[in-house]
């Protein structure tokens, strides 16, 4: 087992602003009353762009610098795509049409990781915002469309205590 004392487990995100929170958490309302399962708590709701895992604080810091050349655009979402995993029971809202910009986003960051040698989640990216947990699913409801402006990308620490996970923005990169 390796060691992870001073570590910190990481990922980058997409972090909603107020009222792109607050419509995604009148979704997860919504698709809890068709799917029922545990909702995630407002504050956590997040679009995961890249997963590190506990990472050293040391190659954190080496990591910014890096991190700190991305360029990519502002772009919309339009979330407007709820979907289950069985394997899982995650009840999810992502995008029928992800923009180009996201992909573009995407694919600077882990260009930059994997140039880096850092290492994150290889799984094929599918952009999806988690709405609930330990769900039983069903077939996909229509819903309304969380129309979400992204102007910048963050990196979260994540800690898990005895209720629930715990996130704090550690970095926050505008998209110029």
């Amino acid at each position: 087992m390796a060691d992870t004392s001073g570590a910190q487990r990481l990922f980058f995100a997409l972090w909603p602003d107020a009222a792109t929170r607050a419509a995604l958490n009148r979704t997860g309302k919504w698709l809890h009353q068709h799917w029922g399962g545990r909702r995630m708590r407002a504050d956590t709701l997040h679009l995961t762009l890249a997963f590190l895992g506990a990472i050293p604080v040391e190659v954190r810091d080496a990591l910014i610098p890096r991190i700190d050349t991305i360029r990519a655009e502002p772009f919309e979402l339009l979330l407007d795509q709820p979907g289950y995993w069985q394997h899982n029971r995650i009840g999810w809202l992502g995008c029928a049409a992800p923009p180009v910009s996201l992909a573009e986003l995407v694919g600077r960051l882990h260009a930059a990781l994997h140039e880096s040698g850092t290492a994150f989640d290889t799984r094929p990216f599918v952009p999806h915002v988690t709405l609930l947990r330990n769900s039983p699913g069903g077939s996909a409801p229509p819903c309304t469309p969380v129309r979400w402006k992204v102007d910048d990308f963050v990196l979260v620490a994540s800690s898990t205590g005895a209720d629930g996970a715990r996130y704090e923005v550690i970095r926050r990169w505008p998209l110029p």
